[in-house]
C-alpha cells in the first residue's frame, strides 16, 4: 500500500527518479534493502536510486 501509493505520486508529479533511503541496524541488515525499497525497486518503471 505505502510502495504503490510512492509510486503513483512519483508518477503523477512526473518525477524522473525514486530515491530511497535504507539503514541497517546491525551487521546484516546493512545488506540487506528494506521491503518498502525492495517492492519499489521490482514495482516501479521510474528508475530507484538506493542509498544507505
Amino acid at each position: 500500500m505505502v510502495d504503490e501509493a510512492i509510486i503513483e505520486e512519483a508518477e503523477t508529479l512526473n518525477c524522473d527518479m525514486i530515491v530511497m533511503v535504507t539503514h541497517g541496524r546491525n551487521k546484516l541488515g546493512k545488506f540487506i534493502f528494506g521491503s518498502h525499497t525492495k517492492n519499489i525497486i521490482a514495482k516501479s518503471q521510474l528508475p530507484v536510486l538506493v542509498l544507505r
